[in-house]
């Protein structure tokens, strides 16, 4: 009998609906036979529409959560998701900086999904400076891809991000005006991988975050990128197409969905 599983920590926001942040990665987790291990960047007040405000940890009470994880948990991958603060961004380009063998899944939020905007410029130049030349896969939507790279080609954006120091960089194609939606994989010194989604019809919360903890719960089972890239894709698309409603917003992605739809 399996008495361990891979542990991934997840460094995330809180959404008190259950559909994104922390509550996501966990699902996602548990979905991967992976252990989620959590601190919370941030505390929000949001629903199925949009965050109405955000509030973050104190970056000494964070950095000595995450310190008493790394110290007893032989974490396997760190995900990192809603920061919120560049203080808070600081006190992890410092964790990273000393635990520099654990490999990195960030997923740049700097929007909600009802548009709130949820980075600043001095977030922004932390992300850029310290956190990026430590990742490795980012996982921007088109929107984040370009306000990063500040290029509105996405293929200069994710040469750009690359060149910032990710090892990986997966630029998703939901918000593009395209029939079907187109994701692309930039590594270094390979060409780049492109691929090709059914649009499903819906808005979702937490696609971002349900992507990014599936990319981290692979790479932890010890899959190489473009594997864990594909795999985690292929999963979040079915997690999309089970996906219900809870709220009067967007809709709640099944992350069970394999659960739910066994013979």
């Amino acid at each position: 009998m399996r008495t361990t599983r891979p542990v991934v920590l997840c460094l995330s926001g809180h959404d008190p609906c259950g559909g994104a942040g922390v509550q996501a990665d966990i699902e996602v987790l548990n979905s991967h036979a992976c252990h989620a291990a959590s601190v919370i960047t941030a505390i929000t007040d949001q629903d199925t529409h949009n965050v109405k405000c955000i509030v973050p940890q104190r970056a000494e009470d964070f950095s000595a959560q995450v310190e008493t994880i790394l110290a007893d948990l032989p974490v396997a991958v760190i995900k990192i998701g809603l920061i919120g603060d560049h203080q808070l961004a600081l006190a992890i380009s410092s964790l990273l900086q000393g635990h520099p063998h654990i490999p990195v899944v960030f997923d740049p939020i700097l929007a909600a999904g009802g548009g709130t905007p949820l980075a600043d410029q001095q977030l922004l130049e932390v992300i850029i400076e310290q956190l990026l030349p430590r990742t490795s896969v980012l996982t921007p939507n088109s929107l984040e891809a370009r306000k990063l790279s500040r290029q509105a080609n996405l293929q200069q954006a994710g040469e750009v991000l690359l060149g910032f120091g990710c090892q990986a960089v997966l630029i998703t194609g939901a918000h593009e005006d395209t029939e079907a939606v187109s994701n692309q994989l930039f590594q270094k010194h390979e060409p780049i991988q492109r691929f090709a989604w059914d649009r499903l019809p819906g808005e979702y919360h937490g696609s971002g975050c349900t992507l990014a903890s599936s990319i981290a719960a692979l790479l932890a089972q010890g899959l190489d990128i473009f594997t864990a890239v594909n795999e985690a894709q292929e999963y979040t698309w079915n997690a999309l197409k089970h996906a219900y409603r809870t709220g009067q917003g967007q809709l709640n992605p099944n992350r069970l969905f394999w659960v739910d739809h066994e013979d």
